[in-house]
């Protein structure tokens, strides 16, 4: 019996994907053209390989038997793949980022722009979400987003410049009930809270007082998780609001927003980039190394011109490797699996 190579295909992502309509999404291809792939294979073969209901599908004992033995060959072929495409030198194929809505360097349009054209071959698929998951549970590559402990698996390469949390207000707020004179009377003003999800608190405020760090936990008339209303409340005089100074740096430059605890809001050292870069028998390493050190390279240097990220960068990703770092605050995370 000569094997039908895309039939098995298929039917490894159903089996992955418990789900006929998610492996057709995977594909590009319609429900439909996936059903009948697998009538095709199930007759070819005699026997049936999953049992369908409404909501969900199941592999037979024969369709489990089968999915163990074609999984690690189906696997093996797609390393192959990409261990060829690797002798180019150049990354490629899809890269799923889950990103935080205050990573707002990452998000930004020239830094997304010059990856693009500096990777052509790499299709980039950006989530940006403030939930916190298991990015490679969820099928992502990487994850862009704060965090303040790095796990022993990290590798860290500095950011440049220094950063700070920032609180910030409309002038006409400041002219209409002043502003606070250190973060405790913060109780008694209007604030606009971030949270990152329904079920979880608002967001402390971070401050630091001779040296110390403390934090504030404000009762907000208005809490949201995103970030670009908060500032338009903001704006509006709805109150003060608080998060990283690069979010709020156009409105004040225009003088809409205008900082207040600036004394009790000090700059820390450059935020980290935070590489996990963990190559598998299955997952290049060559790969991962050329993708860390062109993601990486903007980060070391700052916004930079595309032409200037041309080639790659292996030479780097293999020097993130050996990097390690402790930073603390805000630390924008790169985690590559």
């Amino acid at each position: 019996m000569q094997p039908d190579l895309n039939a098995l295909a298929v039917f490894a992502l159903v089996a992955e994907e418990r789900s006929f309509r998610a492996a057709a999404d995977r594909m590009g291809v319609t429900r439909s053209a996936v059903s009948q792939t697998m009538k095709r294979l199930e007759e070819t073969l005699g026997i049936a390989l999953v049992q369908r209901t409404t909501r969900s599908v199941s592999l037979t004992e024969a369709g489990e038997r089968l999915y163990a033995e074609i999984a690690p060959a189906i696997a093996d072929m797609r390393a192959a793949m990409e261990s060829a495409g690797d002798l180019r030198g150049r990354p490629r194929g899809q890269l799923r980022l889950a990103v935080s809505s205050i990573a707002e360097r990452f998000l930004s349009g020239p830094f997304l722009a010059a990856f693009a054209e500096a990777n052509p071959e790499v299709q980039i698929d950006i989530m940006v979400t403030d939930e916190e998951f298991d990015i490679v549970a969820e099928g992502y590559d990487a994850g862009v987003r704060p965090g303040e402990v790095i796990e022993q698996d990290m590798i860290a390469v500095p950011v440049a410049g220094d950063e700070r949390q920032l609180a910030v207000c409309a002038p006409a707020y400041r002219d209409r009930f002043g502003e606070p004179s250190h973060p405790k009377e913060l109780a008694d003003h209007r604030c606009i809270g971030w949270r990152r999800a329904p079920k979880v608190a608002p967001y402390r405020w971070e401050f630091a007082e001779d040296g110390k760090e403390f934090s504030v936990a404000v009762a907000p008339e208005i809490t949201t998780n995103d970030m670009a209303l908060m500032i338009k409340l903001a704006i509006a005089g709805a109150g003060i609001t608080f998060g990283m100074e690069e979010s709020f740096r156009p409105w004040i430059g225009r003088g809409e927003l205008v900082p207040v605890l600036e004394d009790f809001c000090p700059r820390f050292a450059a935020s980290t980039c935070i590489i996990r870069a963990v190559a598998t028998p299955r997952r290049s390493c060559a790969r991962l190394s050329n993708t860390c050190g062109v993601l990486a390279s903007f980060f070391s240097r700052g916004p930079i011109e595309p032409k200037s990220l041309s080639g790659p960068s292996s030479a780097l990703g293999r020097e993130i490797v050996k990097t390690r770092c402790a930073q603390r605050y805000l630390d924008i995370a790169i985690i590559l699996v």
